[in-house]
């Protein structure tokens, strides 16, 4: 487990910035102590520095996930976001999607939203602008970027597709072997 290189924190934080904008500060520096993302096996991990001091002792090859899984790094080193992060993203949003219950389990089969399932969208929402996706009640179901802006969906027909899948809960169930 090491830091992250200049070049794998700006990945990072600029595919989080997609998501929660400033707000990457807040999970950085929280008021229960300070947290940090560590690498391990290309693996991204989100973890407090009390429980870095005792990740640091046991053996690496023994480590399996020392803290939160952030996402992973592929082998052209891009970062690829994880459904794990997703308790992290939605407290601190800025765009959000709320899909109709009957659109629900659609999504969490890994489908993309489309604007017959769309319940409401944050105003202002740009197009290719990073979402957190939300059920009706307001529990957090995955997140996607928009296929289209606010203005947009209000003028497309209702098989246009509005967001673009890309993680959801359901992948805890669909991929439990590969995810940590």
């Amino acid at each position: 487990m090491r830091p992250l290189t200049e070049a794998e924190t700006r990945a990072v934080f600029e595919k989080l910035q997609r998501y929660i904008g400033e707000n990457i500060q807040l999970l950085v520096d929280r008021p229960d102590g300070t947290y940090c993302f560590r690498l391990h096996r290309d693996r991204v991990f989100y973890l407090s520095e009390k429980l870095l001091k005792v990740a640091a002792s046991v053996p690496r090859d023994n480590l399996v996930s020392p803290g939160t899984c952030f996402g992973k790094f592929t082998k052209t080193q891009k970062f690829r976001l994880s459904v794990t992060a997703l308790d992290f993203l939605a407290p601190y949003a800025k765009y959000k999607v709320w899909v109709k219950p009957g659109s629900e389990q659609s999504f969490l089969y890994g489908n993309h939203v489309l604007k017959s399932g769309l319940g409401r969208i944050t105003e202002n929402t740009a197009q290719y602008q990073g979402v957190v996706v939300y059920s009706m009640a307001d529990v957090p179901l995955g997140f996607g970027v928009a296929a289209k802006s606010t203005q947009e969906c209000r003028k497309v027909d209702p098989m246009a597709i509005v967001v673009f899948h890309q993680a959801d809960v359901g992948e805890y169930v669909r991929s439990e072997d590969t995810l940590t």
